[in-house]
């Protein structure tokens, strides 16, 4: 497990820690619930480090990103960003990646462990292009903000000049003796959002500060825990959770947001351009009211149930601290996902539960 390069700072703040695959994360910091209403109602700091980043540079390094992946990057402007997938050639999810054009470079965050293999496909893919990817993960770190007050606390830092407003967009700042920072509006739960890309050897000074103006407001640090329920009550899907490699796009909802329907080929555009040509895909990523008495919930994988048939899957389920419910998402053939379908859960031990289909975020 590559450990957080401020694993003792987390420490000496009652971290617990857990493995993200292969990667060293914060599970909590002794109080998860409290973390999860921070994220709610004030703001929290979380180190997002366990992810993966990365970076192309050269002359032609829009060009050959543009072939690979769902999004129009030829046409993000500088310090805007996007979220895109990764494709194999039938179409079906390879990864999820956040992608941002800065002044001389295209920097991506993706899950943890999805870097190598996304290292060398685009490598793979260079002939004689004018293209260098970089792994930055030796490099910068990455924090966030994520709250209400999220803005305030970026304000009172006073490392930018300005708090990027538009979703995905980034404001850069050169600070003495830490180097480029770059801020980017981020949300990754129902509540305003701020990442935060710091150089390494500032990460420290950067995390301490952040801390102390998270503290100022009512904040806290936050764990991945907290977080990860925040992300499900927000009904936002995780690749490797919620989606993977069986998965196309548009049933986990990424039509809405990560794919362009006028670009030029990239890898599975095919398959893609069948689907909204010819109709909708046959199952979809849908929220899913469980029982509240249910006291032990579902398990990735098991199976939802109409009229004796098997209609769906499980792949995320919570007790809400913001809901006092049981909630899921899983995914539900088309036939029977609309809003107020009623379903079948069967679960692991073969009890069967009622279960509801329901807008998503989670209300």
């Amino acid at each position: 497990m590559q450990p957080l390069t401020l694993h003792g700072i987390h420490a000496g703040l009652g971290a617990r820690f857990v493995e993200i695959q292969g990667m060293e994360g914060v599970e909590d910091y002794g109080d998860w619930n409290a973390e999860h209403a921070a994220l709610r109602t004030t703001v929290g700091i979380l180190d997002l480090s366990f992810r993966g980043r990365f970076c192309l540079t050269g002359a032609d390094r829009v060009r050959l990103l543009n072939g690979q992946v769902t999004q129009d990057i030829k046409t993000l402007g500088e310090f805007a960003g996007c979220r895109a997938a990764f494709c194999n050639a039938k179409g079906r999810l390879v990864a999820e990646a956040f992608i941002y054009a800065l002044k001389e470079e295209i920097l991506l965050d993706v899950e943890p462990g999805a870097t190598a293999g996304l290292l060398a496909r685009l490598e793979h893919h260079i002939v004689a292009e004018d293209v260098q990817v970089v792994d930055v993960v030796p490099y910068y770190n990455l924090l966030s903000l994520q709250g209400p007050m999220a803005d305030e606390v970026a304000r009172r830092v006073g490392w930018f000049s300005a708090v990027p407003e538009k979703n995905l967009q980034v404001v850069s700042a050169a600070v003495e003796g830490w180097g480029d920072l770059y801020l980017i509006r981020h949300a990754r739960t129902t509540a305003p959002g701020l990442d935060l890309f710091v150089p390494m050897e500032a990460t420290e000074a950067a995390f301490q500060a952040l801390v102390l103006a998270v503290a100022a407001v009512g904040g806290r640090p936050v764990g991945f825990a907290a977080l990860e329920i925040a992300r499900i009550e927000a009904g936002i899907p995780r690749f490797g959770i919620d989606m993977d490699e069986t998965h196309l796009p548009p049933e986990a909802g990424m039509d809405r947001d990560a794919i362009s329907y006028t670009k030029g080929c990239y890898t599975g555009q095919e398959t893609i351009a069948r689907i909204r040509t010819y109709g909708q895909v046959t199952k979809a990523l849908r929220g899913l009211r469980l029982p509240d008495e249910l006291e032990t919930l579902p398990e990735k994988g098991d199976v939802l149930i109409r009229d004796n048939r098997e209609v769906g899957k499980i792949t995320s389920a919570i007790r809400s601290p913001a809901l006092g419910r049981n909630i899921a998402l899983g995914y539900v053939r088309k036939e029977c996902n609309a809003i107020g379908s009623q379903l079948i859960l069967r679960l692991a031990g073969g009890a069967e539960v009622p279960v509801e289909v329901v807008e998503l975020p989670f209300r």
